[in-house]
């Protein structure tokens, strides 16, 4: 199997970017062609509309511009960090619910390889928030590579 695009959904976090020296050892080693960072905004919830809604409309609008600006930033910055290490590196936004996007991408663009880390979570919290990693292990149509957080292994 040769990779020529690798996908890799960021969220903004620390334990996110644990992917990144693995993913430029692997594409540097590999001379992959593509490497795409994803950053999924995702709609805010309804308890924070309905907050925002009582501040007026604009809050709104302005925060999901500082959401989208932030986002932008981000990628751009983790892009540009990637190219300092000679690798080919795209940044894309795309708006919705971080699996499913991941998924739908990732079925409709020639990924060969989704690389992600995960938060480590276990327990009630991993019940009430979800894992977007499990999802997109469990139901990707590509092959998919998990990065646990530093010190969560022994």
């Amino acid at each position: 199997m040769s990779y020529k695009r690798i996908l890799v959904p960021l969220d903004g976090s620390e334990l996110g970017e644990c992917v990144l020296p693995h993913l430029i050892e692997i594409a540097k080693g590999c001379n992959i062609p593509e490497v795409i960072i994803l950053r999924v905004i995702e709609p805010l919830s309804a308890q924070t509309l309905s907050s925002l809604a009582q501040a007026g409309a604009d809050l709104v609008t302005r925060m999901e511009s500082d959401i989208q600006i932030q986002a932008e930033k981000y990628v751009t910055t983790t892009v540009n960090k990637i190219k300092s290490n000679g690798i080919n590196a795209t940044p894309l936004l795309l708006y919705g619910y971080a699996s499913e996007e991941i998924l739908k991408y990732a079925a409709n663009n020639s990924v060969d390889l989704i690389m992600m880390s995960t938060h480590g979570r276990t327990g009630l919290t991993r019940f009430f928030m979800g894992s977007v990693a499990n999802r997109v292990l469990n139901h990707s149509v590509v092959p998919v590579l998990i990065v646990p957080p530093p010190g969560c292994r022994k």
